[in-house]
């Protein structure tokens, strides 16, 4: 499971609040298809939430668990019947607070200027 900072953790929930729950989990639970969503979401997109239709709040920690045990991911929030999960992407060059990593530039070069004689 992956372990975040608590700076890591507020940025993240942050990020998070104005998103939509991409994956739901019915009355069957967390099933193997359920799962492999939640793994095709999390390599599309890093920061994903989860809804839970169901009343134990035991249950939805345990799916929590689950989910971060096996896909290798890290619980960013668990309020009410949503879960928030982060899984960061190596392959896209982010960092694990999701901005771009600094690489270095060429600057811009200046717009190239010639001498110009005027005949007159």
């Amino acid at each position: 499971m992956l372990q975040l900072s608590s700076v890591q953790r507020r940025e993240l929930r942050a990020r998070a609040h104005g998103m939509n729950p991409v994956v739901s989990i019915s009355e069957n639970g967390l099933t193997d298809s359920v799962l492999k969503e939640i793994d095709t979401n999390l390599k599309a997109h890093e920061l994903i939430k989860v809804r839970v239709y169901g009343d134990s709040r035991e249950d939805r920690l345990a799916y929590l668990e689950r989910i971060c045990t096996e896909l290798n991911a890290a619980a960013v929030q668990h309020i009410g019947k949503l879960l928030v999960v982060y899984r960061p992407n190596p392959a896209d060059g982010k960092t694990s607070s999701g901005e771009k990593s600094k690489t270095s530039r060429r600057p811009a070069s200046a717009p190239h200027r010639t001498k110009r004689s005027f005949q007159g």
